[in-house]
This record gives C-alpha cells, sequence and structure tokens, in this order.
C-alpha cells in the first residue's frame, strides 16, 4: 500500500518527496535508533510520506508523548490519518518551517527527538535554512535529530555559492548548525543511503 500511495505522488513531484519509492525498514531502523523516544514527549517528523518511519515510532513512544508529522502533500496527510488513527499523532498538512509556530499554539515543547525525510539537496536554500534554524530553536540541550541522504548525491549535487558551484552535501549543512554529527551508510535501502546523527 506504501508503494501505490507513495510511488504516483513522487512521480508527480519529485522536488517534494526527494525520490519515487518510501525508504526501507533498515533505512528506518537506522534513522530511529539514535532517537531517545522511549523517554521523548514531544517528537517531530519532517516528510512522513507514507508513514514508513512514523508506524514504529509510535511504538515505541511513551502513552503520553506528541508525535507531530510535518507533510506538504495532501494526499499524504490524508493517508497518515486514516492510517494511523492514534491520538499520539498529529498530522500538519503544511512545512516543516511552522514548527516554531505549531508549538506554541499547542503549548509544546522543547522537541526531545526530531527526524527528517526532506530531500534537503533539492530545496531551496533559504527554506532549507529557515526550517533549521526554527528546530534547532525550538530542541531541549539533549535532543537528538536525525536526516538522510541518499549516497549518489554526495558525488552529483552541486548549488551555487559565492559565485561559483560548490559541492552540497547535508553533512557540511547541519555542521553549521549542530556541534556533533555522526553518519553511517545504510546499503540495504533503493538507493544507498547516509544517516545522520546530530546533536546541540
Amino acid at each position: 500500500m506504501s508503494f501505490r500511495t507513495f510511488t504516483p505522488e513522487a512521480l508527480r513531484d519529485v522536488t517534494t518527496t526527494g525520490w519515487v519509492v518510501p525508504s526501507s525498514r533498515y533505512l528506518a531502523r537506522a534513522m530511529l535508533a539514535p532517537l531517545p523516544l522511549e523517554s521523548a514527549r514531544c517528537v517531530v517528523e519532517f516528510g512522513p510520506g507514507t508513514g514508513v518511519m512514523t508506524r514504529p515510532m509510535l511504538e515505541l513512544l511513551a502513552p503520553d508523548a506528541r508525535l507531530l508529522a510535518f507533510e506538504v502533500n495532501p494526499r499524504f496527510c490524508e493517508f497518515l490519518r486514516k492510517t494511523f488513527p492514534d491520538p499520539r499523532l498529529e498530522v500538519i498538512c503544511g512545512s516543516a518551517e511552522q514548527l516554531p509556530e505549531t508549538l506554541a499554539a499547542r503549548g509544546m515543547g522543547p522537541v526531545d527527538a526530531a527526524l527528517s525525510s526532506l530531500g534537503l539537496t533539492v530545496m531551496p536554500e533559504p527554506l532549507r535554512d529557515r526550517i533549521l534554524r526554527g528546530l534547532v530553536g525550538t530542541m531541549a540541550a539533549d535532543a537528538v535529530f536525525t536526516q538522510f541522504q541518499y549516497l549518489h548525491s554526495l558525488l552529483a549535487y552541486f548549488q551555487p555559492s559565492n559565485g561559483q558551484l560548490e559541492r552540497f552535501t547535508v553533512l557540511g549543512f547541519l555542521e553549521r548548525y549542530f556541534r556533533e554529527v555522526s553518519a553511517e551508510i545504510i546499503l540495504l535501502n533503493f538507493l544507498p543511503a547516509i544517516v545522520l546523527t546530530a546533536r546541540r
């Protein structure tokens, strides 16, 4: 079902979804492993798609935890709400840059754990910066954030910077916002990816 829902939407707008098939369970496992989900009370997911990572997160979260999932695709939002009728989950049909005001409106925060499947490599730089600034500004001191990047984009993806083309990597981008960023290669995914774990 995840493939039947995800792939047609991805083919319509790959710049929003980042890829045309959902993440594997191996990638999902690596993304969730560093997060303190059992003790977290406020958790954020950016770009849940069809919930490949949302489902195992809900299995790990405490009964009184809350998970805010930010998704810009209306069909994915509808799918998530129907598939996961869990009172701890709130699907926000909007951009991840809305995180600070969304938390404030609900009296929530700080964020204890955050996970992102956003296609940062294909995202406009100003939007990317607004999302990360908003996230870092709402995170607890001991919070953990995970994000992945496909391996192939390390070699092929360039962006203009200071009048010349420079290779963009999510690792380099996250190092501007976090004091510690570690990387793990996940080969059992289509396409192979790097999971980045960031701490303030």
